[in-house]
């Protein structure tokens, strides 16, 4: 059996937006406060869902790399339209 999410996609939306001030602006992974193993499930989950994916958008720049879906990524950019989802 799997374990319940860490945090919901609001959750992380909200944290998000509380973070980067606006939506579109990439804040670094490790700014979530999860661990790194919790960073890479919750969002590997979130990519793998074409719903969400869309809407998020990782990048790799300065700071702790997580593997996310196979790739090497320090940030994550969320746009606006995922409230949508919530």
């Amino acid at each position: 059996m799997g374990r319940a999410p860490m945090m919901s996609l609001r959750e992380v939306v909200e944290r998000y937006a509380v973070l980067a001030g606006s939506f579109g602006k990439p804040v670094a992974l490790s700014a979530f406060g999860l661990s790194g193993q919790e960073i890479e499930i919750l969002f590997s989950g979130f990519d793998e869902d074409y719903h969400i994916s869309r809407y998020f958008h990782f990048s790799r720049g300065e700071g702790k790399a997580y593997t996310i879906s196979s790739q090497a990524v320090t940030h994550v950019a969320i746009d606006e339209g995922v409230h949508t989802l919530l």
